[in-house]
């Protein structure tokens, strides 16, 4: 009985493991200027960051992190 609850407990153990939230990889943000001036850079275009202001002290522009992935790249890229 004892064992078998020691399996249980490192099995339910992996399964909680938390694992870590993968970057948004996305070309454009929404930098709210309330609150501590929080940034969200889910948006794949202009028109989808701007659509997601909440306010007219938000403002969206280019994500200085985005990498994009090979096939975002133009063609003149591609090794």
């Amino acid at each position: 009985m004892r064992s078998s609850l020691f399996i249980l407990g490192i099995f339910t153990a992996t399964l909680c493991v938390a694992q870590p939230a993968a970057a948004q990889n996305y070309p454009w943000c929404v930098y709210e200027n309330f609150g501590g001036g929080a940034t969200n850079c889910g948006f794949s275009t202009f028109q989808q960051c701007l659509a997601a202001r909440t306010g007219n002290s938000d403002s969206c522009g280019a994500n200085p992190r985005h990498q994009p992935s090979r096939d975002q790249l133009p063609s003149h890229y591609h090794y």
